[in-house]
């Protein structure tokens, strides 16, 4: 392994994923500003769309996410093209 290419500002971040509101607590140098109070200390906050938790590979179920209504965006954008 190199020397001097790995960061160093590693801290402990909360990582929430906002599909089914599970969060879990892991080392990161991710940036935010976002806070959030994790089992009686706060930590900065990483919001996510999709984890191991909701996962359709990790969970079994088959579920469409789809928080900016990109599917609807795409169809109504296509539909023309339809026959």
């Amino acid at each position: 392994m190199k020397n001097g290419i790995h960061p160093e500002n590693y801290r402990l971040v909360v990582f929430k994923d906002m599909s089914n509101d599970e969060m879990f607590l892991c080392k990161s140098t991710a940036d935010t500003k976002d806070t959030i109070e994790y089992e009686g200390s706060t930590y900065p906050l990483i919001k996510m769309e999709i984890s191991s938790t909701s996962h359709p590979f990790y969970t079994g179920k088959v579920k469409l996410v789809d928080t900016a209504g990109r599917v609807d965006k795409f169809m109504n954008k296509y539909k023309k093209f339809a026959k």
